[in-house]
């Protein structure tokens, strides 16, 4: 920077050092000029965070946002031109479904009906990738663009207009010290300075209604990814009642318990075995008691463990879910969904 730059600048300082440590008002502009000032800061903030909201919008989860920039990044330094699509939530949750689905396999009323829920996912996954797309070509693209070209542009010219302000009032209050050239020259650019700050603010402002017909693109986008992803809900929903319907209709089969088939040798240990001992499983002659469907392990205090085949004494019912019972001497509580009845309890 040369000197006479150099001494611009001091003089600029001096000013606004001046006005703040004395509080004399500087040059005012007028309420008109301040007015769109105003508005143009209040657009600038809004613009800003409008962008960072609709990406979040787009893209809730952080933690991915945070990959996916990073894995752009790289592709980027590769020379990669394709970026990385987001991975979105409905997508993962329906290729989630889809893998138990298939695991499970088409003799399953549930795994069907998991692959069904999981490919309806992934077409909205699908569609949310559309709007992921439509809104930043026509909303987030537009916008960044008025921040970087309009806005950075009337800022630009604002803060030139501070600096020749500055150097006005500077120049102004040592009128007689000054060259009158020089002040006359500090007017002049001045109020040049102020035409262009305040003509470029006018024209953004008395054209808004782009920023309005943005703002309905992308609102026509959210409702079209809505539309269709209500049409794709609306078609699963009816095939899934249409499957509980069918399935409804099916003929309950009854549980039949199978013979372990024993080999001869197996057979003649058995035999020569004699007749098991009691384990406990036997019921108790006319008392109300339950065996036991499956092997049950306590998780809290004050519950009774047993294993499948076990007969126990019932004493108590808790509610419709729990029995209170006794086994090998010890008592405690237990799901009545996990055992069989055999004399039931007095009424």
């Amino acid at each position: 920077m040369s000197v006479a730059g150099l001494k611009k600048q001091f003089h600029k300082a001096s000013q606004l050092l001046s006005e703040k440590i004395s509080g004399i008002e500087g040059t005012r502009l007028d309420d008109d000029f301040l007015d769109m000032e105003k508005k143009i800061d209040i657009t600038n903030k809004a613009v800003t965070e409008i962008l960072s909201r609709t990406t979040e919008y787009l893209q809730p989860n952080p933690a991915y946002r945070a990959r996916l920039g990073m894995l752009n990044t790289v592709s980027k330094l590769r020379g990669q031109v394709k970026a990385t699509g987001y991975p979105q939530t409905e997508g993962l949750l329906g290729d989630c479904m889809l893998k138990h689905g298939h695991d499970l396999g088409s003799t399953s009323t549930f795994g069907e009906a998991l692959v069904e829920v999981g490919e309806s996912l992934k077409l909205m996954a699908d569609v949310k990738d559309c709007l992921d797309i439509s809104v930043k070509q026509t909303f987030i693209d537009p916008l960044q663009l008025l921040q970087d070209k309009d806005l950075r542009e009337i800022g630009h010219h604002l803060k030139k207009l501070e600096g020749r302000r500055l150097d006005h009032d500077y120049k102004k209050k040592r009128a007689g010290k000054v060259p009158d050239d020089e002040i006359k020259q500090a007017v002049e650019k001045f109020e040049e300075s102020k035409e262009l700050a305040e003509r470029s603010m006018f024209n953004f402002l008395e054209n808004d209604v782009e920023q309005v017909s943005q703002l309905a693109v992308f609102v026509e986008a959210v409702l079209d990814y809505h539309r269709q992803s209500s049409e794709i809900l609306q078609g699963l929903q009816s095939r899934l009642q249409a499957r509980i319907t069918a399935a409804s209709c099916i003929p309950k089969r009854e549980y039949k318990p199978r013979q372990v088939q024993r080999s001869p040798s197996e057979l003649s240990v058995v035999s020569a075995a004699g007749p098991a001992k009691s384990t406990g499983t036997s019921a108790p002659r006319g008392r109300p008691c339950c065996r036991g469907l499956y092997d049950f392990e306590p998780e809290n205090q004050g519950e009774l463990g047993f294993r499948e085949g076990d007969v126990i004494t019932l004493t108590h019912q808790i509610d419709e879910n729990w029995f209170e019972g006794t086994l090998r001497g010890e008592s405690g509580f237990f799901p009545i969904s996990y055992v069989q009845v055999i004399v039931p309890l007095p009424q």
